[in-house]
C-alpha cells in the first residue's frame, strides 16, 4: 500500500470513528453535567471536602474554587516530588531539584505536561501514579468543568450561580474520564502497552553491551494521558517509545483518545443550550481546522525538498521508522491542535514549514478541538467575537444564543484573546534577549528562534511538547515556562468565567429577523476564518522570523 493510500485511509476511518461517537459521548457528557442526583462515593467525596453539593456558586467563587484547588495541587505535587527518595517505589530515584520539582508540579496541575526530565531515569512509580497520574483526571476534569460553567452562562437568566466547581469536578473524573480510561487502558494493555511494578531489568544486548528495560505501570497513565489531552509520557521518547505505543494499531487509538472528548463536547453544548444544530456549528468549525491543517502537515512532509530526502521519499528525519510519514503528521497536528503534547515523533525535525504548522497549531489558542474543556470554551468565545465582528458588519447589536454581547463581554473576550499571545511573546522575547535563554539553543539562527517560540507557545496554552533542540531543564527555562504555564491556564479560565457571569446576569434577548444564524454554515465559515485571521495576524511576525525563514531558506 502506497504511503499517500495510507494516509488517506488512516484519516478517513478517525474522522468515521470520531463522528460515530460524537453525539452519543456529547449526550452522556450533557447529562453528568445537568444531573440533580449524586451517587454514594460522590456524597462521600463531598463530605471529606466540606462541600455542600447543592449549594451553586457565583462566577468568583467558582473562579476561586478552580485556583484554591490548583494550588493546593501545586503544593501537594512539589513536596512529592521532592520526598521521592523517602517514598516507596521510588525505585531507587533522588530528589528531584526544587527548579524541576516546581516546573513538573505547575505542569501536571495545568494540564500541559511539560517534560524537562526522561521519565525513566527522574520518576520512580508511586509518583508518576499517585502524583502525576492523579493530576492527569483532575487538570482535565477542572478544564470540562469551567467549559461547562461558561455554557450555564448562556444558558440560565437573571441569577449569578454558575453551578458547583466541586460537583462539576467530580463527576468529570468519575462519571467520564474514570470509566473512558478503565476501557482505553484495557484495550492498550490488551495491544501490548506494558503494567507492571517491576524495577528496570538489566539485559546484555548482543553486541556485549547493556541494555536497562524500564517498567511502570504504563497502559492506565497512557490512556489518561490521551484521554484527557495531558501528554506527558513516563517514558523519554513519550508514544514513540514502544512500550506505550507499540504498534500502528496504538498508534492510531491514541490519536483517536486524544481528540475523542475534545469534538464530543460540542455536542455536550448543543444539548445543554437546547439546540443541537449550535453544537454541530462548533464541530464544523473544529473540524474544517483541523483537517486543513492535517493536509497542510502532510502535504510539508510529502514535499521532501532537497537530495536526502528525496532519495529516502519524504521527509524521514526524526520520524518513529514503525509509523513513518504516512502517521507521524497526523499524530503531530492533532496533538498540537489539542492541549495534549504526547508525540510519536521529533517535530523539531520535521521539514521547517511542518514544524511552522505544529508552532501555528498551539498559537491558535488550540481551539480546533483543544483540550477537554478549554478547546470548547476557547472557540465559544472566538464565536462570541464572529457575532460582535459581524454586528459590527450590519450594523446591529451583536446576540449569541440570545444573550447581547455589549461592552463589558467584549473588553472580557479581548483580554482573553490578548492573554496568551502576550505571555508567549513577552517569554520568547526575554528568553532571546538574555544569554541564560540564549544558552540553550542548539540550533542557532531562525530554528533557534522556533526552538523557543515553539517552548513559550506550547507552556502559555498548556499544550506539553516541545522542539528537541532546546535544552530546557535549565534553572531558567524550568522557571520561566513555570510562570508562562501558570499565566496561560489561569488568566484565560478567569477571564471564561467573568464572562460566563456576565451572560447569566442577562435575560433573554428573542430572535427576530435580524439576528444572525449561529447555527449557518455562512457562521462556520465566519467563525473558521475569525479564529485564524486572530492568530495570524497576531502571531505572523514571530513565525516570518522563525518557520518561515528557515522554510524560504
Amino acid at each position: 500500500m502506497s504511503n499517500g493510500l495510507a494516509t488517506v485511509l488512516q484519516v478517513a476511518f478517525l474522522i468515521a470513528l470520531l463522528a460515530v461517537v460524537h453525539r452519543p459521548l456529547g449526550d452522556y457528557m450533557a447529562g453528568v453535567y445537568s444531573s440533580t442526583k449524586h451517587s454514594r462515593v460522590e456524597r462521600g467525596l463531598y463530605r471529606v471536602l466540606g462541600v455542600n453539593p447543592d449549594a451553586e456558586q457565583r462566577w468568583i467563587g467558582y473562579a476561586a474554587s478552580v485556583i484554591a484547588f490548583s494550588f493546593v495541587g501545586v503544593l501537594f505535587l512539589f513536596a512529592f516530588m521532592r520526598l521521592q527518595a523517602f517514598l516507596p517505589l521510588s525505585m531507587g530515584m533522588s530528589a528531584v531539584p526544587p527548579d524541576g520539582a516546581w516546573n513538573t508540579a505547575v505542569s501536571f496541575v495545568t494540564n500541559t505536561n511539560w517534560q524537562w526530565y526522561s521519565g525513566e531515569s527522574t520518576m520512580g512509580h508511586l509518583v508518576q501514579m499517585a502524583g502525576l497520574t492523579v493530576q492527569n483526571f483532575v487538570s482535565g476534569a477542572v478544564g470540562m468543568a469551567v467549559a461547562v460553567a461558561l455554557v450555564r452562562g448562556f444558558v440560565r437568566r437573571r441569577t449569578n450561580e454558575l453551578g458547583n466547581f466541586w460537583v462539576d469536578l467530580v463527576r468529570g473524573s468519575l462519571r467520564i474520564l474514570l470509566p473512558l480510561s478503565i476501557v482505553a487502558a484495557l484495550i492498550l494493555l490488551a495491544s501490548g502497552v506494558i503494567q507492571n511494578l517491576m524495577a528496570p531489568t538489566e539485559l546484555q544486548t548482543l553486541t556485549g553491551g547493556d541494555q536497562s528495560l524500564p517498567g511502570g505501570m504504563i497502559a492506565t497513565q497512557e490512556a489518561i494521558k490521551e484521554l484527557g489531552t495531558n501528554g506527558g509520557g513516563p517514558f523519554n521518547a513519550n508514544s514513540a517509545h514502544p512500550f506505550e505505543n507499540p504498534n500502528g494499531f496504538t498508534n492510531l487509538f491514541e490519536i483517536f483518545l486524544l481528540l475523542l472528548i475534545p469534538f464530543s463536547m460540542p455536542a455536550t453544548f448543543g444539548r445543554m443550550v437546547g439546540n443541537l444544530r449550535q453544537g454541530y456549528a462548533i464541530v464544523a468549525a473544529m473540524g474544517l481546522i483541523w483537517v486543513g491543517f492535517v493536509i497542510a502537515a502532510y502535504a510539508a512532509e510529502y514535499a521532501h525538498p532537497g537530495s536526502a530526502l528525496q532519495a529516502a521519499g519524504a521527509a524521514m528525519e526524526g520520524k518513529e521508522t514503525r509509523f513513518g510519514v504516512s502517521s507521524s503528521p497526523l499524530f503531530a497536528v492533532s496533538t498540537t491542535l489539542t492541549s495534549t503534547g504526547a508525540i510519536d515523533s521529533a517535530h523539531s525535525s520535521y521539514t521547517a514549514l511542518g514544524g511552522g504548522v505544529t508552532i501555528l497549531s498551539m498559537l491558535l489558542g488550540e481551539v480546533a478541538p483543544g483540550g477537554v474543556g478549554t478547546g470548547l470554551y476557547g472557540m465559544l468565545i472566538l464565536a462570541v467575537l464572529s457575532v460582535f465582528v459581524a454586528g459590527l458588519m450590519v450594523g446591529r447589536t451583536p446576540e449569541y444564543l440570545g444573550k447581547k454581547v455589549g461592552a463589558r463581554e467584549m473588553k472580557l473576550v479581548s483580554l482573553y484573546i490578548l492573554a496568551t499571545p502576550a505571555v508567549v511573546l513577552i517569554g520568547t522575547a526575554v528568553a532571546m534577549s538574555l544569554d541564560v535563554g540564549r544558552s540553550s539553543i542548539l540550533n542557532p539562527g531562525p530554528h533557534g528562534l522556533s526552538e523557543v517560540l515553539y517552548a513559550f507557545a506550547s507552556a502559555s496554552n498548556n499544550n506539553g511538547s516541545a522542539f528537541a533542540g532546546l535544552s530546557s531543564g535549565t534553572p531558567f527555562y524550568n522557571t520561566a515556562l513555570g510562570l508562562a504555564m501558570l499565566f496561560g491556564r489561569f488568566i484565560p479560565i478567569v477571564l471564561a468565567l467573568a464572562l460566563a457571569g456576565s451572560f447569566a446576569n442577562q435575560g433573554s434577548v428573542p430572535e427576530n429577523a435580524g439576528t444572525l444564524r449561529t447555527q449557518s454554515p455562512l457562521f462556520v465559515g465566519m467563525l473558521t476564518g475569525v479564529t485564524l485571521i486572530v492568530a495570524g495576524l497576531t502571531f505572523f511576525p514571530a513565525l516570518a522570523l522563525g518557520p518561515l525563514a528557515e522554510g524560504l531558506s
